[in-house]
């Protein structure tokens, strides 16, 4: 198929069609000026004026009907019979009278000035109904496109609305994100999807003029969404842009309707996953309390052997794990639930340190802690429960992850406006493939799967605490070095101040 650049040609069979409807009008504008020369010059008796004007509206009214050309041989025509049969000497195409020389000229500039504007009226008039019908089929269209019910088969649907709506012989609709090519009509286009992809891949619009097809591509803001190719001349280009334009709309708006309700369904799911992960946690924990209580209090009485003193032993630290697990489970959905409430107000550090240090207790025996918060550090405006477990996490990971009697360091340091924490240990250190994802939910490390306990949400949870605040937490780790964790906080304006 040989394809060239838009100009709209007409195609043989059309060709053929428009010389027989001309060859009609020609012979018929013809046929009237020898009908008015037939009757005045062997029927009625009149004068030459009445002659003229008789040619004269004969040329309008072909004019007005069929064209200019139609009217100029009209014209031409009348000129000849009215010299020949009207003017003296009669029978001749000779003048005797130089004025009848210039009647017979006045005659053929008035009609023929007279033709080419009557006939400009009727080209804008029937440009202006042509336009406003395409006007009224593009809205047709645009309302039909508002109106459709199933964004998958969008595709297809707007070809078929096109074939409609203008009446074309054939429409094939290319669709690039289904890569699918609907066609529509009751003729087959000759347009194969290569063809129609190149288009839309390029951005060129292009024409058959054997087969009288046109290939438009379908863009939105420089994106290509696909291509379409119609058969048949009714429609203008400037109507096959405008057709372009609202498949693209049409295309852009289906897809950010599919990707809101994909997100909308994603979120619905996650709220649920939220919930009942919330009130499960919630379940499991109400067992746990009188477990615990129970066990402590076994304890305390010292009344088992010490073989059941190290089983209850076992059970109070299990009940320990599992309840940190479940709280882990409930501070987890209540983030993703965006139930996260902040509580802040100014307080010093070393308060919101203190808490979670003792919580450790035995577990930090045999280690040096350093701890180096400076007086003059700002206070930080924060919710101390939260930060609390941020704290918590960090220090509890020393714990699992660093080798018995390694100690770690505490330190903060006053940063542009912020309140930075650091959190570093002695121990074996993270790779850099792991530092990328050892904040993300449920992650944890390799090396340490298998051995140390945990549910790998605890930096998770801390992560999304410390970015509530408005901060940030990074590791920076050295494989062999130990590892220091970071974590921001707002200062307070008034300690700033």
């Amino acid at each position: 198929m040989a394809y060239e650049d838009i100009s709209r040609p007409l195609g043989v069979e059309n060709r053929v069609r428009v010389g027989i409807v001309s060859g009609l009008r020609f012979a018929g504008a013809l046929t009237l000026v020898a009908a008015v020369t037939f009757l005045y010059s062997r029927l009625l008796s009149v004068n030459s004026t009445t002659v003229a004007m008789s040619y004269l509206l004969v040329v309008l009214g072909v004019a007005t009907v069929w064209g200019l050309w139609e009217a100029v041989a009209a014209s031409v025509l009348g000129m000849i019979c009215f010299n020949y049969f009207f003017l003296p000497p009669v029978g001749t195409l000779t003048i005797a009278d130089p004025q009848n020389w210039v009647a017979l000229f006045a005659f053929l500039a008035t009609s023929v000035t007279a033709s080419q504007l009557s006939s400009q009226a009727k080209r804008r008039a029937e440009e202006a109904v042509f336009r406003q019908h395409e006007l009224e089929r593009l809205y047709a269209l645009s309302r039909n496109l508002l109106l459709v019910d199933s964004p998958e088969e969008l595709a297809k649907q707007i070809a078929h609305q096109m074939a409609q709506i203008f009446c074309l012989r054939g429409v094939a609709f290319f669709d690039r994100a289904s890569n699918r090519v609907y066609r529509a009509g009751p003729e087959d286009i000759p347009a194969d999807e290569a063809k129609l992809r190149d288009v839309a891949v390029q951005g060129t619009v292009l024409h058959d003029a054997a087969t009288s097809t046109t290939v438009m591509p379908i863009r939105l803001g420089g994106e290509p969404l696909g291509s379409f190719a119609v058969r048949g001349s009714g429609v203008s280009e400037t109507a096959l842009h405008s057709i372009a334009n609202l498949a693209a709309i049409a295309l852009e708006q289906a897809r950010a309707q599919e990707t809101a309700s994909h997100a909308e369904a994603v979120r619905q799911s996650e709220e649920l996953k939220s919930t009942l992960l919330d009130a499960m946690a919630h379940e499991f924990k109400t067992p746990l309390t009188p477990i615990k209580a129970a066990v402590t209090s076994m304890l305390a009485d010292g009344m088992s052997n010490p073989a059941h003193q190290e089983l209850l032993r076992i059970v109070d630290e299990e009940t320990d794990r599992l309840n940190s697990m479940l709280t882990e489970a409930i501070q987890m959905a209540r983030i993703e639930a965006g139930k996260l409430g902040l509580r802040t107000s100014a307080h010093p550090l070393d308060e919101l340190l203190k808490p979670s240090l003792a919580k450790l207790g035995a577990e930090a025996e045999g280690r040096k802690v350093e701890v180096d918060i400076p007086q003059d550090l700002p206070r930080v405006k924060a919710d101390p429960e939260l930060v609390g477990i941020v704290l918590w996490q960090l220090l509890s990971n020393i714990i699992r992850y660093t080798p018995p009697g390694s100690g770690f360091a505490i330190r903060a340091r006053a940063r542009d406006g912020s309140v930075c924490i650091s959190v570093a240990d002695g121990g074996p250190g993270i790779s850099p493939q792991e530092q990328a994802r050892i904040f993300e939910k449920f992650y944890r490390s390799q090396p340490h799967r298998g051995l140390i306990p945990g549910s790998g949400m605890g930096l998770a949870i801390a992560r999304e605490i410390v970015q509530a605040h408005g901060g940030r937490i990074w590791v920076e780790s050295n494989p062999g070095a130990g590892s220091v964790f970071f974590f921001t906080l707002p200062a307070a304006k008034e300690a700033a101040s």
